[in-house]
């Protein structure tokens, strides 16, 4: 794994679009190249307090998670997702790379590598839930992301990591 300061970190902000409510004061981080063939990503993220980890890809269509705050570390292959709903913009990521998505941000598979695959957590193992950005759940969750705490470490490299200064 490399160290904070090998890697080049990207911010990304969008407001509420409607349907997807991004969220009202922290920005997606992008963290570029930090992880390396071998490295145990899952034993770096529950030291760091992220669990309820899980491996696969990311849905194809807009989504956010209202209760939580979300890491993706990409394991395989390379991809472009669409972040921040449909006024957001397309990422590219690769194997590597490292997406902290806070609760409310949307994101979207668009295309990517036949082995594109992601490991994603939560902040202490939150049970997340899936939003779509159906009306009926737009005025309840709002308030929901605004309720849920700034996690107390970085997901990658703990409590000294950039995330507790960038949010």
């Amino acid at each position: 794994m490399k160290s904070q300061g090998q890697i080049d970190i990207k911010t990304y902000s969008y407001a509420n679009d409607g349907k997807i409510p991004n969220h009202p004061s922290f920005s997606l981080l992008h963290y570029k190249n930090v992880f390396e063939i071998g490295d145990e990503i899952e034993a770096v993220l529950t030291a760091n307090h992220w669990r309820n980890t899980w491996r696969g890809g990311v849905f194809d269509y807009h989504h956010y998670h209202s209760n939580s705050h979300e890491v993706l570390v990409v394991d395989a292959g390379h991809a472009t997702l669409h972040v921040g709903g449909v006024q957001g913009e397309e990422v590219f990521v690769e194997r590597g790379d490292v997406l902290i998505l806070p609760a409310g941000f949307g994101h979207k598979y668009v295309d990517g590598s036949d082995n594109f695959a992601v490991i994603g957590a939560y902040p202490d193992g939150v049970a997340y839930d899936l939003c779509t950005g159906d009306p009926i759940e737009s005025e309840r969750n709002l308030q929901v992301i605004k309720d849920v705490p700034k996690p107390s470490c970085d997901p990658i490299y703990g409590e000294r990591g950039p995330l507790p200064s960038l949010w």
